[in-house]
């Protein structure tokens, strides 16, 4: 059994030390909203936070977030009201939505550090999260929406 924090809650896991936080969101706590890109860290779409931190969860072990805080799409607010829940409505983002919880857990981390980026800061910061249907423009307006009104 692996116990950290979820959401704000003590949650325990019954699988492995060595499974992919990823499967161990999905499956055992049963929360979709952090989805299976590629299985590599490449493409971004499961990225959580653990202490604050953005990362990718198909390669984050379970054992590595021992005693650790936790964040899902789904804790990042439970009403949707986070600034950049409603940029990403505001600025039409979605479109598959695939890649959206990520891009937004990403993004949430590049804000929490810095308040009012660039567009040159969130073009980096947001690089490694992929899109599949390109919205990018849309995706670093929402960013600096999200800044100007959080």
């Amino acid at each position: 059994m692996v116990a950290f924090n979820l959401n704000g809650k003590p949650v325990s896991a019954k699988a492995e030390a060595s499974t992919p936080l990823l499967w161990v969101i999905r499956d055992e706590l049963k929360l979709t909203g952090t989805k299976f890109g590629c299985g590599a860290a490449l493409c971004g779409a499961c990225t959580v936070h653990v202490n604050g931190k953005a990362v990718r969860s198909c390669t984050t072990q379970l054992g590595a977030v021992k005693g650790a805080k936790v964040t899902t799409i789904e804790g990042l607010s439970p009403d949707a009201s986070h600034p950049l829940q409603k940029a990403w409505i505001a600025e039409q983002v979605p479109q598959c939505g695939y890649c959206q919880s990520g891009q937004i857990m990403a993004a949430a981390a590049l804000l929490a550090r810095t308040k009012s980026p660039t567009r040159e800061q969130i073009v980096q910061h947001m690089s490694g999260n992929l899109c599949r249907c390109g919205t990018y423009n849309q995706i670093v307006a929402a960013i600096q929406r999200a800044a100007r009104e959080a």
